[in-house]
């Protein structure tokens, strides 16, 4: 279905032009829109922009951030926009396109990152071990044994009960037992 062109949505089901509360919002230039506006372009808008910044980004996760962010871009210069369905369609196509640019660019980082997190002395098999354990357990062990935090300090790190951290740690010991044996 092409996208409906010019004060559409890209949902190719509803043009805004017909909607008097939208047609209000595009017609202020010096006033902030009302809730109800926003909200109905909103409703309307919402779901063909996700599909625009979904068919950019390749990620439908991505593509609601984007066009998240665009929506409070136009909240924040509601009064300075003209054609709001105009600079959505702008804002996700450019927040998607730095979603690329920012991947790039932390690919590039890290492959030039030589900062060793662990030393190699400390890595050995029962490392590998403690990391194929279900990442719970594989924290309660780091911050009770690597980091010599007690029950009580472990239990409010992850926001659960003593008895939790305890009941894991032996879970997690018992897993490194079996498979070291």
């Amino acid at each position: 279905m092409e996208p409906n062109r010019g004060s559409g949505c890209l949902d190719g089901m509803h043009s805004l032009t017909e909607d008097a509360s939208v047609s209000r919002l595009e017609a202020r230039t010096n006033d902030r829109a009302d809730a109800e506006s926003f909200d109905d372009l909103y409703r309307r808008c919402r779901p063909g922009l996700v599909r625009l910044a979904h068919l950019v980004t390749g990620s439908a996760t991505l593509a609601e951030d984007v066009v998240h962010d665009a929506f409070v871009g136009l909240a924040r210069s509601t009064s300075r926009v003209r054609d709001p369905v105009a600079y959505l369609r702008r804002s996700v196509v450019n927040l998607s396109t730095n979603v690329h640019r920012r991947a790039a660019r932390e690919r590039r980082h890290l492959a030039t990152v030589t900062e060793v997190v662990v030393e190699p002395a400390d890595v050995d098999d029962t490392w590998a071990l403690v990391m194929r354990l279900p990442p719970r357990q594989r924290a309660v062990l780091v911050l009770r044994f690597y980091l010599d935090l007690s029950e009580a300090d472990t239990a409010r790190v992850m926001g659960c009960r003593p008895g939790t951290v305890k009941s894991s740690t032996a879970r997690a010991l018992a897993k490194l037992k079996e498979q070291l044996s």
